[in-house]
């Protein structure tokens, strides 16, 4: 017949049981991928990074925003968890995102927030093998190595005292690059030089700070320091300093201000930090001057102070410090030591760098997504009030109302009744909340909305440090820093920069107010939002507590419930004579397999 091809017996055969082969061996290896699926720990990876692309990928905002209303009314049972490569994911300092951003100034490294629309809407999970923190103050000096498995530091700087492997732990010896002998001796040895004891120094800024044993061990001297760093080839730095129960926070010098009010820090202190402070017309160190209190003390150690063909930068760095009338208090082998005038009156004439003093337009204390500016911040007429020496040693000045209080309207008024408030609060969450507040379950304490910091004074005596954050420009702030407390300004329509489990305890009062436009009931982002960074930063086991309306409170536990905490709903104190009811929640100890 035409076109027909008449094969041989043999060879249809051949084709014949080639087909069934491949119809069997299809069948055979469907079953071996159900039972591979159904009974082995790989299908319940797939099946965690199937569910994660269906919520990785709702690109319609609307079908996001679908979700979110269900989740707030009570709908939605649940919010998936995020897959297992998200275990340290920080949404504004993502690498891989960062990477495609400017290298000039290191922008890609700063602080960089996705749009809302485009962030997980997935519970971040612990790592494999993740333990409930070690306490303080054991973990001052080791942690659990499966909470952050990250050898690179301890790999690359062992020798140098900063943290080694041992058994199931990191430890850390308290060393540095530039102190290998250990923070305590570096610490004493500055002590010849300035008031390290007594209570005259408070607050510090630590630029730079490695796993911050530096400020761990201040904590001896009642100086309260915040460490900063970037997320960088390093890693976990901060991570490590934030286990360890050290205040610390992921941040960049680079092309902005940092979130902190003017005249905020008694001391600010560069080891090895390699911020180059005369570069970019002295750009950064006018921030350093802006952000270090009159009459305050500047340490640098290492690069570039007396450092090999390091002589120009050397050079310059001590000329602008000149310019800016610092007095060179000592200069003892690879570490300088400044303290900074207590007023302006010197910057007046011409200088090589070009400096002058800011205009009045401009706020020394505008910090939130602020460029870094060329002229050196104006100091105000109260600034002999707050100056090293003329305020209040600590403890002191922790219920003293500051000068910068009495410059907000009822400042004073105001400051001595939320102090007031605040104390009454506490013992109502000790005593009747039965909260875990003084005991050694809780070192790490954030309060999300701090206004003058009464709920942090009133933990005095407990074994805590507390991030106040308050709203970008707020004018409280720099009170907060003026009672020896530390804080950041923040907008809690984007996430915060720390690293997922990285807080004991976080208190939110008002927590409504947060999410929408002053003055105004429109929302400006959402709760679900909010409390699934909440739940980021929160360690397992860890207590959220939110003060609110009765209708925000019923709102809020059913979202709790989505992200599973477990949520109870109190009474306020019998003194409070506002309406409202406080929620108090418990992080599980969930595993993502």
């Amino acid at each position: 017949m035409g076109g027909q091809l008449n094969l041989p017996f043999s060879k249809r055969n051949a084709r014949q049981w080639r087909l069934l082969d491949l119809v069997s061996a299809a069948f055979f290896g469907a079953i071996f991928v159900f039972f591979l699926l159904v009974f082995t720990p790989l299908g319940d990876s797939l099946a965690a990074s199937g569910r994660q692309t269906l919520v990785l990928s709702t690109g319609d905002p609307r079908q996001r925003q679908r979700m979110v209303a269900l989740i707030e009314a009570g709908k939605q049972q649940s919010i998936e968890a995020c897959p297992a490569e998200a275990v340290d994911h920080m949404p504004c300092e993502d690498p891989r995102r960062n990477s495609q951003l400017s290298r000039e100034m290191n922008f890609y490294r700063e602080r960089n927030c996705p749009l809302p629309e485009e962030t997980p809407l997935c519970l971040i999970p612990p790592p494999e093998g993740y333990r409930i923190s070690v306490q303080w103050p054991e973990s001052l000096h080791k942690i659990w190595h499966s909470n952050m498995p990250h050898n690179k530091i301890a790999d690359r700087k062992g020798h140098q005292g900063w943290m080694k492997e041992q058994g199931p732990y990191f430890i850390f010896p308290g060393g540095g690059t530039m102190f290998p002998d250990g923070a305590v001796q570096y610490i004493q040895k500055l002590g010849q030089y300035i008031p390290i004891t007594g209570g005259v120094l408070r607050t510090a800024l630590d630029m730079g700070c490695g796993v911050a044993s530096f400020g761990g061990y201040l904590l001896h001297e009642d100086i309260l320091t915040l460490s900063f760093a970037p997320r960088d080839s390093h890693k976990a730095q901060i991570q490590f300093a934030l286990e360890r129960g050290i205040p610390a926070f992921v941040a960049m010098l680079g092309t902005r201000r940092l979130p902190f009010p003017a005249y905020s820090f008694d001391l600010i202190h560069c080891s090895r930090c390699l911020i180059p402070f005369t570069a970019y017309n002295t750009t950064y160190f006018v921030e350093v001057d802006r952000l270090l209190r009159p009459g305050g003390y500047l340490v640098i150690s290492g690069p570039p102070v007396q450092w090999p063909k390091q002589g120009k930068e050397w050079g310059d760095l001590q000329a602008v410090a000149r310019v800016l009338c610092y007095e060179l208090i000592v200069v003892d082998g690879n570490t300088v030591i400044w303290k900074k005038p207590s007023d302006d009156s010197c910057m007046s004439g011409q200088n090589a760098f070009g400096l002058e003093l800011c205009t009045d337009s401009d706020d020394p204390n505008y910090a939130w997504y602020s460029k870094l500016k060329n002229c050196v911040s104006k100091m105000s007429s109260h600034v002999g009030e707050y100056a090293v020496g003329s305020i209040p040693n600590w403890p002191k000045r922790l219920t003293k109302a500051p000068s910068r209080a009495t410059l907000l309207k009822n400042g004073v008024d105001v400051f001595d009744a939320d102090t007031r408030r605040w104390a009454r609060r506490v013992v109502h969450y000790k005593e009747s909340l039965n909260l875990k507040l003084g005991t050694p379950s809780i070192r790490n304490v954030m309060d999300m909305n701090a206004l003058y910091g009464g709920f942090a004074a009133a933990l005095f005596s407990d074994p805590v440090w507390v991030m106040n954050v308050v709203p970008p420009h707020s004018p409280t702030i720099g009170v907060i820093y003026d009672r020896g407390l530390i804080g950041v300004y923040h907008d809690w329509c984007e996430p915060f920069s720390t690293y997922p489990r990285t807080y004991d305890f976080i208190h939110v009062n008002s927590i409504d107010s947060l999410v929408k436009y002053p003055g105004s009931g429109r929302n400006r982002c959402n709760l679900v939002d909010l409390m699934v960074e909440i739940d980021r930063m929160l360690r397992p086991e860890g207590t959220v507590v939110v003060r609110d309306s009765p209708e925000v409170i019923d709102k809020v536990v059913r979202i709790a419930r989505a992200i599973r905490l477990t949520a109870t709903i109190h009474d306020p104190e019998t003194e409070s004579t506002g309406r409202e009811k406080i929620l108090v929640a418990t992080k599980k100890d969930w595993k993502l397999f």
